[in-house]
Protein backbone atom coordinates (compact mmCIF):
# COMPACT_ATOMS: atom_id res chain seq x y z
CA UNK A 1 0.00 0.00 0.00
CA UNK A 2 2.96 2.42 0.74
CA UNK A 3 4.50 1.72 -2.81
CA UNK A 4 1.30 2.83 -4.17
CA UNK A 5 0.44 5.78 -2.31
CA UNK A 6 4.53 6.67 -2.94
CA UNK A 7 3.98 6.32 -6.22
CA UNK A 8 0.84 8.43 -7.01
CA UNK A 9 2.68 11.17 -4.16
CA UNK A 10 5.62 11.26 -6.37
CA UNK A 11 3.00 11.40 -10.16
CA UNK A 12 1.28 14.16 -8.56
CA UNK A 13 3.75 16.15 -7.42
CA UNK A 14 5.81 15.93 -10.74
CA UNK A 15 7.30 18.80 -12.13
CA UNK A 16 7.88 18.79 -16.28
CA UNK A 17 11.79 19.67 -16.50
CA UNK A 18 12.24 21.17 -19.62
CA UNK A 19 16.62 21.87 -20.90
CA UNK A 20 17.32 25.15 -22.29
CA UNK A 21 20.85 25.93 -24.23
CA UNK A 22 22.28 29.55 -24.31
CA UNK A 23 24.77 29.48 -27.59
CA UNK A 24 26.27 32.43 -28.89
CA UNK A 25 29.57 33.99 -29.77
CA UNK A 26 31.88 34.94 -26.83
CA UNK A 27 31.33 37.96 -25.01
CA UNK A 28 27.98 38.39 -25.93
CA UNK A 29 26.63 38.61 -22.49
CA UNK A 30 25.08 34.80 -21.90
CA UNK A 31 26.93 34.07 -18.43
CA UNK A 32 25.31 37.46 -17.71
CA UNK A 33 21.69 36.58 -18.78
CA UNK A 34 21.98 33.62 -17.20
CA UNK A 35 23.02 34.86 -13.69
CA UNK A 36 20.00 37.67 -14.43
CA UNK A 37 17.59 35.16 -15.05
CA UNK A 38 18.71 32.80 -12.01
CA UNK A 39 18.45 36.74 -9.77
CA UNK A 40 14.99 37.24 -10.84
CA UNK A 41 13.18 34.35 -11.07
CA UNK A 42 15.15 32.48 -7.65
CA UNK A 43 15.57 36.10 -5.81
CA UNK A 44 18.73 35.31 -5.06
CA UNK A 45 21.69 37.36 -6.16
CA UNK A 46 23.38 36.60 -9.61
CA UNK A 47 27.05 36.78 -9.98
CA UNK A 48 28.22 40.63 -10.37
CA UNK A 49 29.41 41.06 -13.85
CA UNK A 50 32.81 42.37 -13.32
CA UNK A 51 33.03 38.96 -11.81
CA UNK A 52 32.21 37.08 -15.10
CA UNK A 53 34.64 35.16 -16.71
CA UNK A 54 34.86 34.05 -19.83
CA UNK A 55 32.61 30.44 -20.21
CA UNK A 56 35.21 27.66 -20.68
CA UNK A 57 32.77 24.39 -21.09
CA UNK A 58 29.24 24.82 -19.09
CA UNK A 59 27.57 26.68 -16.84
CA UNK A 60 24.10 25.20 -15.77
CA UNK A 61 21.52 27.21 -13.94
CA UNK A 62 17.76 26.21 -12.67
CA UNK A 63 14.76 27.90 -12.49
CA UNK A 64 11.05 26.57 -11.50
CA UNK A 65 8.40 28.57 -12.96
CA UNK A 66 4.74 27.88 -13.12
CA UNK A 67 4.80 24.36 -12.98
CA UNK A 68 7.76 23.68 -14.89
CA UNK A 69 11.57 23.37 -13.83
CA UNK A 70 13.66 25.18 -16.25
CA UNK A 71 17.42 23.81 -16.87
CA UNK A 72 20.03 26.75 -18.58
CA UNK A 73 23.00 25.39 -20.14
CA UNK A 74 25.29 28.36 -20.89
CA UNK A 75 27.93 27.26 -23.26
CA UNK A 76 30.96 29.05 -24.13
CA UNK A 77 31.04 31.00 -27.66
CA UNK A 78 34.49 31.09 -28.38
CA UNK A 79 35.33 29.22 -31.89
CA UNK A 80 37.01 26.21 -30.60
CA UNK A 81 33.84 25.42 -28.09
CA UNK A 82 31.23 25.94 -30.69
CA UNK A 83 32.14 22.21 -31.81
CA UNK A 84 30.61 21.23 -28.31
CA UNK A 85 27.47 22.73 -29.15
CA UNK A 86 25.71 20.05 -31.15
CA UNK A 87 25.98 17.22 -28.53
CA UNK A 88 23.48 19.00 -26.76
CA UNK A 89 21.33 19.47 -29.58
CA UNK A 90 19.20 16.18 -29.24
CA UNK A 91 18.56 16.88 -25.26
CA UNK A 92 17.41 20.55 -25.72
CA UNK A 93 13.86 21.73 -25.63
CA UNK A 94 14.53 24.95 -26.73
CA UNK A 95 17.79 27.66 -27.66
CA UNK A 96 18.62 31.39 -26.85
CA UNK A 97 20.80 32.54 -29.42
CA UNK A 98 22.62 35.58 -27.44
CA UNK A 99 23.79 38.21 -30.04
CA UNK A 100 26.19 40.95 -28.92
CA UNK A 101 24.14 44.21 -30.57
CA UNK A 102 27.01 46.68 -30.13
CA UNK A 103 29.91 44.60 -32.15
CA UNK A 104 29.18 45.07 -35.73
CA UNK A 105 32.02 44.01 -36.75
CA UNK A 106 31.78 40.48 -35.94
CA UNK A 107 27.99 40.41 -36.92
CA UNK A 108 28.71 38.83 -40.16
CA UNK A 109 30.57 35.71 -37.80
CA UNK A 110 27.72 35.36 -35.57
CA UNK A 111 24.92 35.33 -38.62
CA UNK A 112 26.92 32.33 -39.97
CA UNK A 113 27.34 30.48 -36.76
CA UNK A 114 23.46 30.76 -36.07
CA UNK A 115 23.24 29.64 -39.63
CA UNK A 116 25.42 26.29 -38.85
CA UNK A 117 23.06 25.84 -35.85
CA UNK A 118 19.75 26.15 -37.49
CA UNK A 119 20.79 23.83 -40.27
CA UNK A 120 21.92 21.22 -37.97
CA UNK A 121 19.00 18.61 -38.22
CA UNK A 122 19.32 17.64 -34.54
CA UNK A 123 17.27 21.63 -33.84
CA UNK A 124 14.89 20.66 -36.19
CA UNK A 125 11.82 21.41 -34.71
CA UNK A 126 13.16 23.43 -31.59
CA UNK A 127 11.86 26.48 -30.60
CA UNK A 128 14.81 29.40 -30.98
CA UNK A 129 14.41 32.83 -29.66
CA UNK A 130 17.33 35.33 -30.63
CA UNK A 131 18.29 38.18 -28.11
CA UNK A 132 19.54 41.03 -29.20
CA UNK A 133 21.76 41.76 -26.25
CA UNK A 134 23.06 45.05 -24.88
CA UNK A 135 20.47 47.16 -25.77
CA UNK A 136 21.25 49.36 -22.57
CA UNK A 137 24.45 50.99 -24.66
CA UNK A 138 23.64 53.68 -27.04
CA UNK A 139 25.22 52.82 -30.43
CA UNK A 140 24.09 48.90 -29.94
CA UNK A 141 21.99 48.29 -32.84
CA UNK A 142 18.11 47.85 -33.20
CA UNK A 143 16.36 44.81 -33.25
CA UNK A 144 15.06 45.78 -36.61
CA UNK A 145 18.60 46.09 -37.57
CA UNK A 146 19.87 42.72 -36.19
CA UNK A 147 16.52 40.92 -37.98
CA UNK A 148 17.50 42.79 -41.75
CA UNK A 149 21.29 40.71 -41.04
CA UNK A 150 19.90 37.73 -40.30
CA UNK A 151 16.53 37.96 -42.99
CA UNK A 152 18.53 35.65 -45.36
CA UNK A 153 18.35 33.07 -42.63
CA UNK A 154 14.84 33.12 -41.63
CA UNK A 155 13.87 30.77 -44.77
CA UNK A 156 15.80 28.07 -42.91
CA UNK A 157 13.82 28.10 -39.62
CA UNK A 158 11.07 26.86 -41.19
CA UNK A 159 7.82 26.99 -39.49
CA UNK A 160 9.44 26.22 -36.36
CA UNK A 161 8.49 29.09 -33.52
CA UNK A 162 11.32 32.00 -33.70
CA UNK A 163 11.78 35.21 -32.70
CA UNK A 164 13.84 37.82 -32.26
CA UNK A 165 13.89 40.45 -28.98
CA UNK A 166 15.76 43.05 -27.90
CA UNK A 167 17.73 42.63 -24.54
CA UNK A 168 19.92 44.42 -21.42
CA UNK A 169 21.12 41.00 -19.45
CA UNK A 170 23.19 43.57 -17.35
CA UNK A 171 19.91 45.57 -16.19
CA UNK A 172 17.24 43.10 -16.82
CA UNK A 173 15.64 44.54 -19.59
CA UNK A 174 13.56 42.12 -21.57
CA UNK A 175 14.67 39.52 -19.55
CA UNK A 176 10.33 38.70 -17.80
CA UNK A 177 9.39 38.94 -21.69
CA UNK A 178 12.56 36.46 -23.21
CA UNK A 179 10.98 33.74 -20.18
CA UNK A 180 7.55 34.39 -21.23
CA UNK A 181 8.34 33.44 -24.78
CA UNK A 182 9.83 30.59 -23.84
CA UNK A 183 7.46 29.08 -21.61
CA UNK A 184 4.61 29.35 -23.83
CA UNK A 185 6.68 27.73 -26.85
CA UNK A 186 7.49 24.89 -24.58
CA UNK A 187 4.61 23.89 -23.61
CA UNK A 188 3.46 24.27 -27.23
CA UNK A 189 6.27 22.12 -28.62
CA UNK A 190 5.94 19.26 -26.17
CA UNK A 191 4.59 16.60 -28.73
CA UNK A 192 7.66 17.56 -31.18
CA UNK A 193 9.76 17.87 -27.79
CA UNK A 194 8.51 15.67 -24.40
CA UNK A 195 9.43 17.40 -21.36
CA UNK A 196 11.51 15.14 -18.49
CA UNK A 197 9.40 14.51 -15.45
CA UNK A 198 11.06 15.16 -12.11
Amino acid sequence: MYTLLSGLYQYVTQKEEYNILIIGLDNAGKTTLLEKIKSTYMDTPGLPADRIAPTVGLNIGRIEIQSSKLKFWDLGGQHDLQTIWERYYSECHAILFVVDSTDKRRLEECKDTFETMVTNDLVEGVPILMLANKQDINDALRVEDIKEVFNKIAVKLGARDSRVLPISALEGNGVHEAIDWLIKRLQRNKINRPPLYQ
